[in-house]
């Protein structure tokens, strides 16, 4: 059995068709990609650190979790506040680590060294928790606290 010889020419439009399909494909491809990923819709954005808005503005008592002591009286006008315990009245730089329903996760740096982690559980109406730690005034701090909502503020 014999095979044909392929000529020159025939080779010639074997490769341009070979060629040309991919090229072709692409000029489908690219478009069809891009509208695909047009297409994809992002979730929308909840406010960050969503959780702290059930937190209600006023006087909280604060105390050490598992402590008998006297408490410490916070007048809370902006919960977010509550992130910095360890750094009172700083302007300090966050980063937020988790964002969930009942619970926010916040690290920070503050002007001058210091800086923290913060996490609060909402554990209903009145009532967190406070875990944080971090290095203020070159030193470290720690501490796990329960608040509870006292009212409004005085003056």
């Amino acid at each position: 059995m014999t095979v044909p010889a392929a000529s020159p020419a025939g080779i010639n439009d074997k490769v341009t068709r070979m060629t040309a399909f991919p090229l072709r494909l692409k000029w489908i491809a690219l478009p069809l990609g891009a509208l695909v990923f047009a297409s994809v819709s992002s979730p929308a954005q909840a406010p960050e650190l969503a959780m702290l808005n059930k937190v209600q503005p006023g006087l909280w008592n604060l105390k050490e979790r598992g402590s008998s002591d006297a408490t410490d009286k916070v007048c809370v006008r902006d919960p977010r506040k509550l992130l910095q315990l360890g750094h009172r009245d700083i302007q300090c730089s966050r980063f937020v680590v988790s964002d969930e329903p009942n619970e926010v996760t916040v690290t920070y740096r503050c002007p001058g060294g210091g800086s923290g982690r913060t996490t609060i559980k909402y554990e209903g109406r009145g009532l967190i928790q406070i875990d944080s730690q971090g290095i203020a005034h070159n030193s470290p701090f720690a501490f796990a606290k329960e608040a509870r909502y006292a009212g409004t503020c005085g003056g």
